[in-house]
């Protein structure tokens, strides 16, 4: 018997953290074979080629610092819903860009966090968190305000050991490959400490030029100087801009990079004239391109950067439809990702085409859509994906990596698009010990879909067995080259 505590009263409970059907159907004969599909899924090794874990863990290999450092400070998942409950940011331990005071002590965040904790029910950080609560540490309880320092006394005794360290992890999780998210201008330093250290774990890097394909990013003039220096080219010109890029990502692709990653405001993409492509570039470098402008030329660089995946071989991925940093107050003192970022409204049939015509009936190249806009699925995404050879669509993402949003995603995809012009799964997550929870929601998911279409006489069993493993594995490994 447990105390769970609700913030207004207490109330007696006796329930596991996780419930063994999680995410299955309720009709029995239904439930059933989602259970028979998922158990020859469940164990798979997990291929992330999307995310964004921090590749100095793998690199140095060290102890997390304490249990709030770990599931409190650095998720945006955790601390946007605290703070929409009126929690300050500083509270939660979340380091300030204006250089001004945070709370330091773990354990003083871990209580509020604890305390807090009956905000999630429902949601999917819940299900991640108590994954990683049961399965990783082993608790039987619930997290509340009366078990809150056995759960932090238990955490942070079992991260100064080695098993808990991020390569031991590695192997625990069963992780095949990993793929961080690194600026087109970072050194890889910590791939190549990874690389030296002879260690059999796979992280690899792929290639995030926002900082230098994007005019309205902070720096951009400066930033595509460092660009040239780093690459010997002239990117004072267009020929040699492009260039720099050319060499920046096989210098990645050395440390087994297989994508790039383009996080823009709108899917827009361009496919103008060189001279006038050059004429755009030269006013990007002045400072003087409006609104207008800057999209469009983070529209020709997305064509620009198809071009040169057809060259090197890389997986080319669009993550547009963030209106990011929506609050400026937080921004100027906290800086970038700090759970601001708001979905909007994104066009993509007419946005896509100038990029589709100049190469999406080239086999050769794969280019993976990502949307924050439901809407999109049905009407736009799923019947582009399902004619164009390049055009793949990539999992229910961010707001929408959900149980309910993986669901829907399956449902208004499927029927044009069918299963193999998607991607399979990744979890794009900073919070590494989420990543086995997140593609165990999405392996469930699946196969209680799968399951549906069985028992509704829309797929035969045996094929159902066979697209489980291609959602849960194959798919993911294929799609990203790995």
């Amino acid at each position: 018997m447990i105390i769970a505590e609700t913030g207004q009263r207490e109330v007696k409970t006796q329930v596991p953290l996780l419930h063994p059907d999680r995410l299955f159907p309720l009709e029995p004969s239904t439930r059933g074979l989602a259970r028979g599909l998922y158990a020859t899924v469940a164990d798979l090794p997990i291929i992330s080629p999307h995310g964004h874990t921090d590749p100095r863990w793998f690199a140095m290999d060290e102890a997390f610092p304490d249990p709030a450092q770990l599931f409190v400070t650095p998720d945006h998942y955790v601390f946007r819903m605290l703070c929409s409950q009126g929690i300050s940011l500083t509270d939660l331990g979340v380091p300030r860009a204006d250089g001004g005071p945070t709370e330091t002590d773990g354990r003083k965040i871990w209580h509020l966090f604890a305390a807090n904790y009956h905000l999630f029910r429902g949601t999917p950080s819940r299900l991640w968190l108590d994954h990683a609560f049961e399965t990783i540490f082993g608790f039987d309880n619930p997290l509340t305000v009366h078990t809150a320092d056995d759960y932090y006394d238990r955490i942070a005794a079992a991260l100064q050991t080695p098993a808990f360290r991020p390569r031991a992890l590695y192997d625990r999780f069963k992780i095949e490959v990993i793929s961080t998210t690194d600026s087109a201008l970072d050194d890889l330093k910590w791939h190549q400490m990874i690389r030296d250290s002879g260690w059999h774990g796979r992280v690899i890097p792929a290639y995030r030029p926002d900082a230098v394909v994007d005019p309205e990013f902070a720096g951009f003039v400066e930033n595509v100087q460092t660009l040239g220096a780093l690459t010997g080219e002239n990117t004072a010109t267009w020929a040699g801009y492009l260039a720099a890029h050319r060499a920046r990502r096989q210098y990645f692709k050395g440390f087994g990079c297989t994508s790039s990653d383009h996080g823009h405001a709108t899917a827009r993409t361009e496919d103008l004239p060189q001279d006038e492509a050059a004429l755009l570039f030269q006013k990007a470098l002045s400072g003087k391109c409006t609104a207008e402008e800057a999209d469009a030329f983070r529209g020709q660089m997305l064509t620009e950067m198809a071009r040169m995946s057809l060259d090197d071989g890389l997986v080319l991925q669009i993550h547009p439809g963030s209106r990011r940093n929506h609050s400026s107050p937080v921004m100027a003192q906290f800086g970038r990702d700090k759970g601001f970022d708001i979905p909007g409204r994104t066009d993509y049939v007419a946005a896509l085409r100038p990029l589709l015509n100049a190469v999406g009936m080239d086999p050769r190249l794969s280019v993976i859509v990502f949307t924050l806009d439901e809407t999109s699925y049905a009407r736009e995404l799923a019947p582009l994906a399902g004619v164009y050879p390049a055009l793949k669509l990539g999992p229910a993402w961010w707001f929408h990596d959900s149980p309910e949003g993986m669901r829907r995603f399956r449902e208004m995809t499927t029927e044009t698009a069918g299963f193999y012009n998607t991607v399979g799964f990744n979890d794009d997550t900073r919070a590494y010990l989420s990543i086995p929870a997140r593609h165990d929601v999405a392996r469930r998911v699946d196969c209680a879909y799968l399951a549906t279409l069985v028992q509704t006489g829309r797929l035969g069993e045996h094929d159902a067995y066979e697209v489980a493993q291609d959602l849960s594995y194959r798919l993911a490994k294929q799609a990203y080259r790995l």
